[in-house]
């Protein structure tokens, strides 16, 4: 029996899990937005939604338990170089005065279409409420297995013939021109 147990397995050990979780909450906080499967997403997002709370009074206990939860690194920008600031001063500079206002649900989960091809996880988009994102991708379609099989390859099929169809003609119009 499951009595008391709390927070998903993941296929991981502790320590595994401990680090995926802290891994994926600070590139959350680190980029606003990261893409992820569903089960760790939902596992994730409460371990955020936590240390969301946290940060909104920035006093010294609070950053002592977020360091506790959470081992801090230092952020990059674009081109690799560190900025000077970690993921903890960005969460309790930015990130914690940002919801002060706001009693909980700092972040949503939006499903997407895609999935990954070795096992067919379903693939979410996990994102803080502050980033005014789009979804990506489409409306997922409850299609069978074989209906999507047969539907990429009818693409992959036209998509070819288009390209051998244009081969043709633009050595055409290659063999055309310097005759001209």
């Amino acid at each position: 029996m499951r009595h008391m147990i709390r927070g998903r397995q993941l296929s991981r050990d502790t320590e595994h899990r401990k680090a995926l979780r802290r891994n994926l909450a600070q590139s959350l906080f680190e980029h606003g937005k990261i893409r992820t499967t569903l089960p760790k997403a939902k596992e994730v997002r409460a371990f955020v939604e936590k240390l969301i709370t946290l940060a909104r009074q920035n006093n010294l206990n609070n950053r002592r338990r977020v360091i506790q939860l959470m081992q801090d690194r230092r952020l990059v920008d674009d081109e690799q170089e560190f900025t000077g600031q970690t993921v903890i001063q960005k969460l309790f500079d930015e990130i914690g005065p940002a919801f002060a206002d706001r009693a909980g649900g700092y972040t949503r989960i939006i499903k997407t279409s895609d999935f990954r091809i070795g096992d067919g996880g379903d693939i979410v988009v996990l994102q803080l409420i502050t980033v005014d994102a789009a979804p990506t991708g489409t409306a997922r379609r409850t299609a069978g297995l074989r209906r999507k099989r047969n539907e990429r390859r009818r693409l992959f099929a036209s998509r070819s013939l288009k390209k051998t169809d244009a081969k043709p003609e633009a050595a055409a119009e290659a063999k055309a021109e310097p005759q001209a």
